[in-house]
């Protein structure tokens, strides 16, 4: 019986990590998408801010609780992965195809974290996690040089400070308290709010405001985006956690720019170019290799012994 209940965990784990990786190729999908439709950026962030906010509406009380007792400058870091990191994410997939958008901007976040790290005053970074930096920056270069014939040198350049932004965000993550559904909402809260407060003011347009958006267009991306990669990809992430282990799930995650390029050929018409193809595979090289878990040692009984650095962290969902 036992041994049917841990089959049955394994296999929701497993269902739970696919899950996340379709609504985390979805955020790059949808993004490119967005051209095609009625809305605009602003109405894509909204339905995708708003609908998090208004179905963890019951946890808002606790979470305001919890924000006042967390650190500002915690907060504030936070805070950048709410509307900033939607709207350079978003310009970026304005600049470059689906696949370079699914691939850079996750696949970049371990470079920035451990260079926020150094920044900070860290004082010795892991050889492994320096081999899989080195990786990383090999493969944005891969991918700058032999997609330059159809993607701008800005376009590289907004899309690498899209996952700069997120790893200001996943450093926010790293020092917060915050239980999981108020990080949610401090995200998702004070980013609904901005992205309608530019919404009614004119400062960008908005088909969802004035009427024109298709409802059609908005249930879709309210899918995709407010409750796929809002909700579900967060909850299914954390589950896939518990039961995977963090290891195996992050190295799971490293697949979503795979699927972001494969699904971008039928769905949005998107070649895939050899550029693509080996920028992919050295970046998620560079992932896999930065959330490989490490080799125990044998504990040394010197109490002399210097103390070993933090674990890399593996990049949380996109969109918190």
């Amino acid at each position: 019986m036992l041994e049917n209940s841990a089959r049955r965990r394994l296999l929701v784990g497993i269902v739970a990590m696919a899950v996340v990786v379709l609504l985390w190729a979805s955020f790059a999908l949808t993004l490119r998408g967005v051209e095609g439709s009625t809305l605009t950026t602003v109405d894509l962030s909204m339905v995708r801010f708003a609908i998090p906010v208004a179905v963890l509406a019951p946890w808002l009380p606790r979470a305001v609780r919890e924000v006042q007792a967390e650190r500002p400058a915690t907060v504030l870091l936070l805070l950048a992965g709410g509307l900033p990191h939607f709207l350079v994410s978003a310009l970026g997939a304005q600049l470059a195809p689906a696949a370079l958008v699914g691939l850079i901007i996750p696949g970049t976040v371990p470079l920035f974290v451990t260079a926020l790290a150094v920044a900070g005053g860290r004082a010795r970074i892991p050889g492994r996690q320096l081999a899989s930096v080195a990786l990383i920056v090999v493969g944005v270069a891969v991918a700058a040089v032999m997609t330059s014939a159809t993607v701008p040198p800005v376009g590289i350049g907004v899309l690498l400070t899209a996952g700069f932004v997120w790893a200001v965000y996943t450093t926010g993550l790293k020092r917060s308290s915050l239980s999981l559904t108020s990080t949610v909402l401090v995200v998702c809260a004070p980013a609904a709010l901005a992205a309608l407060a530019l919404g009614l003011s004119g400062a960008m347009p908005s088909h969802l405001l004035s009427g024109t958006a298709r409802p059609g267009d908005v249930v879709l991306f309210a899918v995709l985006q407010g409750l796929g990669t809002g909700v579900v990809s967060t909850i299914a992430y954390a589950h896939a956690v518990r039961v995977l282990g963090s290891g195996i799930a992050a190295t799971a995650g490293a697949l979503s720019p795979v699927a972001a390029a494969l699904l971008a050929v039928p769905l949005l018409g998107e070649p895939l170019t050899i550029g693509v193809v080996a920028a992919m595979t050295v970046i998620v090289a560079g992932v896999l290799l930065f959330n490989a878990p490490r080799r125990r040692r044998r504990a040394r009984r010197r109490t002399d012994a210097a103390p070993r650095p933090p674990r890399p962290v593996a990049a949380p969902a996109l969109g918190a």
